[in-house]
């Protein structure tokens, strides 16, 4: 005892003389024992919209302008912003003699925002430089078409009004007993479930949702039931004749995220037909990895079309964040089977595959094409990359390598190599290059380059 005493003794006087992390080997992750204070020299600058209309800044500090009562018996503190954001790139891009291009491609999207309280409001946007997927660009080549192409219009691509119930008719449920708040929202609005894989697109609608729910003993759960009219979109077709019959939801657990979505899409347009479509997912940590696991399934009801047709894809999604840094190391994999399709498409959404990696993806400006491309039909593959960051997170690079197989008769195989870089320029820029080559079993090799300003 009297020899624990003195070593204890010790080791106290060397921790004051040398500090506890000299002494007790202390990671790098130890928090500090002395107080740091509020760093307010660090803080950035309020980011101020193109146009603001209101008492309450966004984003604002000082007294709160408290606004009005309106005729529901709601606080109204109306605020008005614009934003958006612009998009302009050099891209070219060669998987082929059919497909050859380079072109100088433009978006612009638009937005306007008015806040009636935080939980209500009235978006709207327009998209003027592009339309039904043809984008304003200036083709220097390409097999059929050369110059400048003109995509100019005013159509609203968003307009929907979304609130809460009980927020909105507060004097019905004063004392917040009978369980009124319920989300809704109508109008043009944009729809993603399962990523973007299963439904990926903006039409007219009115969607209802409770939240707050504990479904099947989990700690939180909601529930949308949504009823779509009109501009459903399979990929460059428009289908004005559709209907979209929606249910989703997702319960949290200790362990897990579960969410499921079901849809069916009746069309009078018989070239394209009818369809039920089903999505499931498991969204979990495994260790220090993030999992998501995802199961989508398509079926036509009566006969199979281009755009309906019996189908399944399976995801698969990992993640990990090597300590001391803010990279990414990821592994995503995905199986096809028969010939999969989403219950609704925009033309720039490119195919379901977007989520398994940028050799996937869409760009959603122009006609640059994926380099392993992203349909999921009788094919198998997945892609490894690592994302890292520098210079205050100012910079990052993401290196990717990926592989895709067909599962048909055809077993043809292709394989490619990815980059991304982006840099931020003071609080409003960004600029791109991404590039890729590709190798192909069947078809000639490929490459893309792009540069990009945001």
């Amino acid at each position: 005892m009297k020899l624990l005493y003195h070593f204890s003794g010790w080791l106290a006087l060397a921790g004051a003389l040398l500090g506890p992390s000299t002494v007790l080997g202390a990671s790098e992750n130890r928090l500090s024992d002395q107080p740091i204070p509020l760093q307010t020299a660090t803080f950035p600058k309020r980011p101020e919209p193109i146009v603001e209309i209101g008492q309450n800044p966004f984003l604002g500090p000082g007294f709160i302008y408290p606004g009005f009562i309106s005729p529901t018996g709601a606080v109204w503190q109306p605020v008005f912003i614009a934003y958006g954001t612009l998009r302009s790139s050099y891209q070219t891009f060669d998987s082929g003699p059919a497909a050859q291009l380079s072109e100088w491609s433009n978006r612009l999207d638009l937005f306007g925002n008015l806040y009636l309280t935080p939980t209500e409001r009235i978006l709207a946007s327009i998209r003027p430089l592009d339309r039904d997927g043809r984008f304003s660009n200036f083709t220097f080549k390409d097999p059929t078409q050369e110059g400048w192409h003109n995509s100019n219009n005013g159509n609203l691509r968003t307009l929907f009004f979304e609130g809460d119930f009980g927020e909105l008719f507060p004097t019905l449920d004063p004392t917040d007993r009978r369980s009124l708040d319920y989300g809704f929202a109508v109008g043009r609005m944009p729809i993603s479930l399962q990523d973007g894989i299963m439904f990926n697109d903006g039409l007219d609608g009115i969607g209802l949702t409770r939240s707050s729910l504990f479904l099947l003993g989990s700690n939180a759960a909601h529930v949308t039931a949504f009823y779509g009219w009109s501009d459903v979109h399979h990929g460059a077709r428009k289908d004005l004749t559709a209907q979209v019959f929606l249910l989703s939801a997702a319960a949290d657990y200790s362990v897990a995220t579960v969410e499921a979505d079901f849809a069916y899409v009746p069309s009078r347009n018989r070239a394209i037909g009818d369809g039920l479509f089903a999505g499931f997912a498991y969204i979990a940590r495994l260790g220090k990895i993030s999992s998501t696991t995802r199961v989508n399934f398509s079926r036509a009801i009566h006969k199979e079309t281009a755009d309906i047709q019996n189908g399944a894809l399976w995801f698969q999604q990992l993640n990990y964040q090597p300590a001391h840094t803010h990279n990414n190391l990821y592994l995503n994999l995905f199986a096809g089977f028969d010939s999969y399709r989403s219950a609704a498409r925009s033309p720039e959404a490119g195919g379901p595959l977007g989520q398994a990696g940028l050799l996937f993806a869409a760009v959603g400006l122009g006609r640059y094409g994926a380099a392993l491309g992203n349909t999921a039909d009788r094919s198998m593959g997945g892609s490894v990359g690592y994302q890292m960051f520098f210079k205050q997170r100012r910079q990052q690079l993401n290196i990717e390598v990926g592989e895709r197989q067909r599962t048909d008769r055809a077993k043809s195989r292709t394989a490619a190599v990815g980059a991304r870089y982006q840099h931020a320029f003071g609080r409003h820029v960004i600029w791109q290059l991404d590039g890729f080559t590709s190798t192909n079993q069947v078809d000639p090799d490929g490459y893309g380059f792009r540069s990009e300003l945001q």
